[in-house]
């Protein structure tokens, strides 16, 4: 137990208790039998030395302070900070006052008095992980002046940042930094709440997140932070988490102030200023009272070379729930994108297509109209007339957007390969490997690997087909591997956070690793391409289950590490598509094309990857 929580009396072990199964709930809203005095509470007595406050669940009176901030849309209320703090870094002054479904009727400035009940708030409720919000509930609101200045903001920056990331959890405590003392000067994690509901500001930083449709971003205030070549910052490992990186949120509705789009590399420059805030899709956050300018640094959609006659270009691209509802205007973003980005590439093996009439729930699993009306695009942007393979998966069995039934697409350029069909492949009939004329071949093709495996249980079922480029055969295998839906987030108060969803991936990796190896038993110089959203890490466990035994090489491992990403995530450029190669493809040329996920306007939120080699 923390010794700043030792020292108050008030925090009996029947408090203690109606916390813990308080937060279990995810949101605590008890109130104890007894009051703390008026005269003895400050903020920073409500926020104690941990993460938890010591006076979760009680009465407070009069708790004085001044107003530096107000939400008055999603969770209203406003942020207290206390002007004659203490001499503990590790204690707040600053705290929310959550006013429930009554807008906020202070101001900045405004000197008040607040009485409530102390409660902490799991934002997503205890399931995910998340650390609690220190709040007063069910306020009772005096103000004793208005138009005063609020407190100085205490500035972050790379200096006052700690390099280190995080403490590790108790393993007493389940894993929790819950109940650890508060160390700021030592930690990331434990600085940001040191401040939690505080007045800050950032001066001058880097966009490493651009701005997504819920009108927030994310800057580093550590610009030298694992960066990327592009200006973001790089998410390398499970212990390069990149504490510098801070979610920009406004509180001037967009209604009345648009938000600024921004992208990565961009700058948001001057000063931003307000409560430090923490919630459940960004952990901490800057509630800015005053944002700052985007300025802009002109950040170009990559273009790939166009492979050469003897090269086979392989390519990957999730283009994110696509369906012939979309608006007409994204088909042809993704056409062009096909043609102009990714130089039309010879195979293109797609994620996320969705069914004919997209979300619908009425059993229709045909996705022939999507792939129509894409093609379609591709071809007015000047691209090649692609012909495509696919199955269609079992209805509601894949996962996904619920009616969407969203599966994997072989798309190829007719003009320079040729697809080996071999009949008889549907949802839940494997294909399987033979050996033929001395070579590897597949019973089905295109046909799916292990449909009916626990494995690929409510997720979308490899995808395999034979290609045949200037006489020599190409084994390609689409993925879309298990989402990370349920993991808790970097800033979970579990240190190391859970990870539930890499389960089913690792069992995944396996069926498709086992499947790569039966091909190279029955031809051991074969060139196998497996290729998709692997929705996991180059360094991850998966990967190296993919890998097992020499069967694959991660292709992106190629790139230098400052080029290895394709999706950003909270402000960290982060790898999840991927395309692995056999021995026998030897040598090859790789590319991660930036064109989606390092900018406001996206025709995905991933970006494709494209492989070029000689058979």
């Amino acid at each position: 137990m923390s010794p700043r929580i030792a020292r108050s009396p008030r925090r009996s072990t029947a408090v203690a208790a109606v916390l813990a199964t308080a937060l279990a709930a995810g949101l605590i809203t008890v109130s104890a039998t007894s009051s703390a005095s008026a005269a003895e509470i400050r903020v920073h007595d409500i926020q104690g030395g941990t993460r938890l406050s010591p006076l979760a669940g009680e009465q407070v009176k009069d708790v004085p302070g001044t107003v530096t901030g107000v939400r008055s849309y999603g969770a209203r209320g406003f942020w207290l900070q206390d002007t004659a703090p203490d001499d503990d870094p590790a204690t707040s002054e600053g705290v929310f006052v959550h006013t429930g479904s009554a807008a906020p009727t202070v101001k900045p400035g405004d000197v008040v008095r607040v009485s409530g009940t102390v409660t902490e708030y799991v934002p997503g409720g205890a399931d995910s992980g998340n650390q609690s919000v220190t709040q007063i509930t069910e306020p009772a609101v005096t103000v004793a002046s208005s138009g005063g200045a609020v407190p100085k903001p205490r500035r972050i920056d790379a200096e006052a940042v700690p390099s280190a990331y995080t403490p590790k959890g108790d393993p007493a405590d389940g894993g929790s930094i819950n109940g650890l003392p508060l160390r700021p000067e030592a930690y990331a994690l434990d600085f940001y709440e040191s401040l939690e509901g505080m007045n800050v500001s950032v001066g001058s930083s880097r966009v490493v997140g651009a701005t997504d449709p819920y009108h927030e971003l994310w800057i580093t205030v550590k610009p030298d932070e694992h960066p990327s070549e592009r200006g973001g910052t790089l998410y390398g490992s499970y212990e390069a988490q990149n504490g510098g990186r801070l979610q920009i949120q406004s509180l001037t509705p967009v209604a009345e102030k648009p938000f600024p789009k921004a992208d990565v590399g961009d700058v948001l420059s001057g000063t931003t200023e307000g409560p430090l805030d923490f919630n459940r899709f960004g952990g901490y956050t800057l509630a800015a009272r005053t944002l700052g300018e985007v300025t802009g640094k002109g950040l170009a959609r990559e273009r790939t070379r166009r492979q050469a006659a003897d090269e086979l270009a392989v390519a990957t691209y999730n283009v994110e729930n696509l369906d012939p509802k979309d608006p007409q205007e994204k088909f042809d973003a993704l056409g062009q994108a096909v043609v102009d980005n990714l130089a039309s590439p010879d195979v293109l093996a797609l994620e996320e297509i969705q069914d004919d009439n997209g979300a619908t729930d009425d059993g229709t699993v045909s996705a022939e109209a999507t792939l129509k009306k894409f093609t379609a695009a591709i071809a007015q942007a000047g691209g090649p007339a692609y012909e495509w393979r696919s199955i269609d998966p079992e209805d509601k069995k894949d996962g996904g957007e619920p009616g969407g039934n969203i599966r994997q697409v072989f798309l190829f350029n007719p003009e320079r390969v040729a697809f080996k069909d071999r009949p008889g492949g549907d949802a839940t009939t494997p294909t399987d490997v033979v050996r033929s004329r001395g070579k590897a071949a597949l019973t089905l093709s295109p046909g799916r690997i292990d449909p009916t495996d626990e494995a690929w249980e409510d997720s979308r079922k490899p995808l395999a087909g034979e290609f045949v480029f200037r006489g020599r055969t190409v084994f390609v295998i689409a993925n879309h591997f298990g989402s990370k839906g349920g993991d808790e987030s970097l800033v979970s108060h579990h240190q190391p956070p859970a990870r539930s969803s890499e389960e089913q991936r690792h069992l995944q990796a396996a069926s498709v690793n086992a499947f790569v190896k039966k091909v190279l038993k029955a031809q051991k110089d074969a060139d196998v391409v497996v290729l998709g959203d692997i929705n996991d890490f180059e360094f991850s466990a998966t990967t190296r289950i993919l890998t097992d035994g020499g069967a694959l090489t991660a292709a992106v491992k190629s790139l230098p590490r400052a080029e290895r990403y394709s999706y950003v995530y909270q402000g960290n450029s982060q790898v999840l598509d991927q395309i692995l190669t056999s021995p026998g493809v030897g040598r090859f040329a790789y590319d991660s094309v930036h064109i989606n996920a390092e900018f406001a306007r996206q025709n995905s939120d991933h970006d494709p990857q494209v492989l070029r080699f000689r058979p």
